[in-house]
């Protein structure tokens, strides 16, 4: 009788392959050898597509932000007691002030009435061929219409942009030893003008006006907010300014 016994060391979960032979049993470790590979890949994908994530709401975000901030300082009328009243520019034409830059210059008057300044400030320059500033045209209709005394209305006849007349501006404050001021424009453009003013020296506030083309409508209220969102962005990341063409294209006449 014979009896058939497992060779010492031999293993029964053990197979033959096909050609006879024994196959071995792979165990945990082998296994373990692929784990730790796809686990790398498995956290570099999601490492990329969390930065990917990241990334995009950064773009969205960022502009919805802004805008909200447009849209929030564009309903704030700050008043406080200042060294001047600055009036930022906008289209004249020959002399005359644009509808947009009378509403400044008329709210600017009211402002003065009431005391909140000592003087106005009348600030931009000409386009090529132009006879007069938007500055000089600014300071006649306050003297002229206003009856604001001439030496109570500052021209500083500089700047195609805000950018460039918030410089100018802030050069007339140092030399005269200035410091806050009240920024009189459109309600869109009252964050990014303050922001210029800071950077130049003025402690600013933004008194807007209420009227003019810039509020007429829901449509151009989201126009502007929209173009001051990307022009906020654009001097804050780029320190570039912008300027609407429709304020200083003359199409007709105010």
């Amino acid at each position: 009788m014979t009896l058939e016994m497992d060779a010492p060391g031999s293993d029964p979960s053990e197979g033959a392959d096909e050609d006879g032979g024994r196959r071995e049993r792979r165990g945990p470790e082998a296994d373990g050898e692929r784990r730790p590979a796809r686990g790398r890949r498995s956290r570099a994908f999601v490492i990329a597509v969390s930065a990917l994530l990241g990334l995009l709401a950064v773009a969205v975000l960022t502009p919805l932000t802004v805008a909200g901030r447009v849209w929030y300082q564009a309903r704030q009328d700050e008043r406080p007691r200042s060294d001047a009243i600055i009036v930022l520019g906008a289209a004249q034409y020959n002399g005359v002030p644009s509808p947009t830059l009378r509403w400044r210059l008329q709210h600017a008057l009211n402002l003065y009435r009431d005391g909140v300044a000592p003087v106005i400030v009348t600030v931009g320059g000409k386009r090529p061929g132009d006879a007069y500033t938007e500055a000089d045209s600014g300071k006649r209709w306050l003297v002229e219409r206003g009856g604001v005394p001439a030496d109570r209305v500052v021209s500083v006849p500089v700047g195609g942009d805000t950018l460039e007349s918030m410089r100018a501006v802030g050069r007339e404050y140092r030399r005269r030893g200035w410091r806050t001021g009240v920024i009189v424009t459109d309600p869109w453009h009252g964050l990014r003008s303050k922001r210029m003013a800071a950077d130049n020296g003025i402690e600013a506030a933004s008194s807007p006006t209420r009227s003019g083309p810039s509020v007429q409508t829901r449509e151009t209220q989201f126009h502007y907010i929209v173009r001051e969102t990307g022009g906020y962005l654009s001097y804050v990341l780029f320190g570039k300014s912008i300027r609407d063409p429709r304020e200083t294209i003359k199409s007709a006449s105010g």
